[in-house]
């Protein structure tokens, strides 16, 4: 397997969050007791909707399968209807026939946060490590929570949300900025990093600056998401519109057309 970042353009959203879902679905039928690093946002909903019809339609079992999830809102409980561990029930874990306490996500209300932080990261390690990270882009170029200027070394920890990031978000709180949190647990970008594979689904024209820097530009901490290039088995998949200001589309056609994994994938 060659060591490069490898990207997929596809003709629409709709092709980016399907084939998302069968590259997850492969890699849970190789290997089914697989610790999948999950995602929450809009672009995720469409992703865990084919994977429930995956489960339904076509078997997909889900039932040795362990999860972990990116992050969470500080100040937020499992049981809000706002927490990211809500979100995971209701499009994914519900639906399918996974083992709910084979799932985790951090707890954003949890008296010591240092402690949950820690023992988050020592969970991952006794797991074994996440084999299939999924990941979504930040509009100002995050993965995860880790907004700007976040070490490369970091690991699971609290972090200030960029404002961005909670204007970007404010749609989860009935479009009242007032009611975000300021503050999130997140993996860090090293827990990232030690997936054995990354996949990063990017949709749309708002993203298509930022991904472009992501792939192309310098490696920087103030694009968490740049860290992605010393990844050794990292993939990205975007619509048309997300890959619009990308330079280098030749080779990358040429690497779909050539790749033997990506002809695979395609096929």
């Amino acid at each position: 397997m060659e060591n490069v970042m490898k990207v997929v353009i596809c003709p629409t959203a709709e092709h980016t969050t399907a084939l998302t879902a069968r590259v997850i679905e492969r890699a849970v039928r190789q290997k089914p007791d697989i610790v999948l690093g999950l995602a929450t946002g809009r672009t995720m909903e469409a992703v865990y909707a084919h994977l429930v019809t995956a489960h339904r339609q076509a078997g997909l079992d889900f039932e040795r399968c362990r999860t972990f999830n990116l992050d969470e809102y500080a100040g937020i409980a499992p049981s809000s209807a706002r927490s990211y561990r809500t979100y995971m029930d209701e499009h994914l874990f519900s639906r399918v026939n996974i083992v709910h306490s084979a799932t985790h996500v951090p707890d954003g209300s949890a008296d010591d946060i240092a402690a949950q932080c820690a023992g988050y990261e020592d969970a991952i390690r006794a797991s074994g490590g996440v084999g299939l990270q999924l990941l979504g882009l930040g509009e100002n170029g995050h993965i995860g929570f880790n907004e700007p200027f976040s070490a490369f070394t970091s690991r699971t920890r609290l972090v200030t949300l960029d404002p961005a990031t909670r204007q970007q978000n404010v749609g989860m709180f009935d479009d009242d900025l007032t009611q975000v949190p300021y503050h999130a647990i997140t993996m860090g970008i090293a827990t990232i990093l030690d997936a054995r594979r990354t996949v990063m689904v990017v949709n749309g024209q708002a993203k298509a600056e930022m991904l472009a820097r992501v792939i192309e530009g310098p490696m920087t901490a103030s694009i968490s998401a740049t860290a992605l290039q010393m990844h050794a088995d990292c993939l990205i998949i975007a619509d048309e519109a997300a890959a619009g200001a990308l330079s280098r589309r030749a080779y990358i056609t040429h690497l779909m057309q050539h790749d033997p994994e990506l002809r695979a994938l395609l096929s």
